[in-house]
């Protein structure tokens, strides 16, 4: 008797899940659903680059929208998948740090991405060591003082091991 009140409760329970697939499958596979996972590679670029947006969900294409960006980038569809990619130029006078990305995906709602790449500063370069933001001079002058002391310790003890031996 308790085998089959429990076969009956599980047989409703698989009626009523068999039942609401469909509808769910249905209901994302007509399009309704909206653009996801904003990709942008590399993540961390240089003014002036340019950087790889791809998303999820958005099989007409679409435009992405950046702070960053010199224009908005087309996207388009990617092969036979849901998703669609399109390459972005980082604008020349971006300022380093974070920016987010906005998708428009044709017929659905937009998405936004915070933090979806980071645009690093310029590199100080040609001046090398000469400059005071390293080591000083007194720090210079230290550290071979230590390489000195080293290399007459080092000395002594050789020459003492080598005098030990004669004996």
């Amino acid at each position: 008797m308790r085998t089959t009140r429990a076969l009956a409760v599980s047989a409703a329970a698989a009626c009523a899940l068999g039942l609401a697939a469909p509808v769910a499958v249905a209901r994302d596979g007509m399009g309704f659903s909206s653009p996801s996972n904003i990709v942008a590679l590399p993540s961390v670029i240089a003014r002036g680059g340019q950087l790889s947006v791809t998303v999820d969900n958005c099989p007409a294409g679409g435009t992405a929208t950046s702070p960053g960006f010199s224009g908005p980038a087309t996207l388009s569809r990617v092969g036979n998948s849901n998703s669609a990619s399109g390459t972005a130029t980082v604008s020349r006078s971006a300022r380093p740090g974070p920016y987010s990305i906005t998708v428009n995906c044709t017929g659905r709602t937009p998405l936004t991405r915070d933090s979806a790449y980071t645009v690093i500063g310029g590199v100080r370069g040609g001046l090398g060591g000469s400059t005071t933001t390293g080591a000083t001079p007194s720090d210079m002058a230290i550290g071979g003082g230590l390489v000195a002391a080293a290399l007459v310790g080092g000395g002594v003890f050789w020459m003492r091991r080598r005098a030990e031996r004669r004996i």
